[in-house]
């Protein structure tokens, strides 16, 4: 594999505009590619936003952020993305969109080229089906938001060459990530606790067991704390293996098994209310509350990781 210095990543949401600003932090050249020039121009305006909470918090300097921003290339034009040394896909997550994508990507690039998916839960040995050299694609799973989240999850398909992981691996530690190699199953590792606290915490909002306000509390002021520092299984020792399984041993009869989204969140899909991107989802942020609350949850985050590891 070529040693990596020119990055492209397509899709200009809020995970690939994360990302390209990662990268470029750390002296990598970025392309950022979507069909959309209003997601290019979002993309920047987040960027952004994103960099002053950096200036705020004392992790880089104006004249530097602005170097940074300055290694991000936008554009619309597919064609430029061939002249990278990775490519990581973050474009909409429809296993369909993801294959047109990577069909036509992949037979433009060099061969030698590494190409990656930012996909959450989709199997990477489907997404590589439609790949030109399969054995060099891999799954590179970056967590919300990007720039300050330390976990990357890379994904091994069928296919994946050990040179790749390596390589992807190795990638993700160059920009002070925290990388783990993970089997290619649904939803990995991280959405599949992820979302089955989600359920639980819908289901005792559905029970009336408690409010979505004071559920985020719980998770917020005793779990969060918790986990920050340990995971599960360490926080399962601690606590007494005796203890947690005889709590186990009534309760997970009682948790919810639900198959289908339901409750709160079905609710608020079918309404059109995606949360912080629509203005409106379990919480309200129109009037200006949506970008208070991005930068809010960037300097809280921000500090929690300058705390834990000693960087963003």
């Amino acid at each position: 594999m070529t040693n990596i210095k020119k990055i492209s990543i397509a899709g200009a949401g809020t995970m690939g505009s994360s990302m390209a600003e990662t990268f470029a932090k750390y002296g990598y050249e970025v392309t950022l590619f979507d069909i959309f020039e209003e997601a290019l121009a979002k993309a920047e305006r987040l960027i952004e936003i994103n960099q002053k909470t950096e200036v705020a918090e004392g992790l880089v300097s104006e004249n530097k952020s602005k170097e940074l921003m300055g290694r991000i290339k936008y554009t619309a034009d597919m064609g430029n993305l061939a002249d990278a040394d990775i490519v990581i896909e973050a474009i909409l997550e429809k296993i369909e969109v993801k294959h047109d994508f990577w069909r036509k990507l992949s037979k433009q690039v060099n061969k030698d080229v590494i190409l990656a998916s930012n996909t959450s839960g989709l199997s990477i040995t489907n997404i590589a089906q439609v790949v030109e050299r399969p054995e060099r694609f891999a799954g590179m799973h970056w967590i919300n938001p990007p720039h300050i989240i330390p976990l990357i999850e890379v994904i091994k398909g069928e296919k994946t060459s050990d040179e790749t992981t390596a390589a992807v691996y190795a990638l993700a530690e160059a920009v002070d990530k925290k990388p783990v190699i993970v089997k290619d199953a649904p939803g990995f590792a991280l959405n599949r606790i992820q979302l089955a606290i989600l359920r639980e915490c819908l289901y005792i909002v559905e029970e009336g067991i408690a409010t979505p306000e004071d559920v985020d509390r719980v998770m917020k002021y005793a779990l969060g704390v918790r986990y920050a520092c340990l995971g599960p299984f360490e926080v399962s020792d601690h606590g007494g293996l005796d203890i947690f399984y005889n709590i186990a041993s009534y309760l997970f009869e009682d948790l919810c098994d639900e198959k289908k989204p339901f409750g709160l969140l079905a609710e608020a899909f079918d309404r059109g209310q995606y949360g912080v991107k629509s203005q409106r989802g379990f919480y309200d942020y129109s009037d200006g509350k949506d970008e208070e609350s991005i930068m809010y949850r960037d300097q809280m985050y921000t500090k929690v990781s300058k705390c834990l590891f000693g960087e963003s």
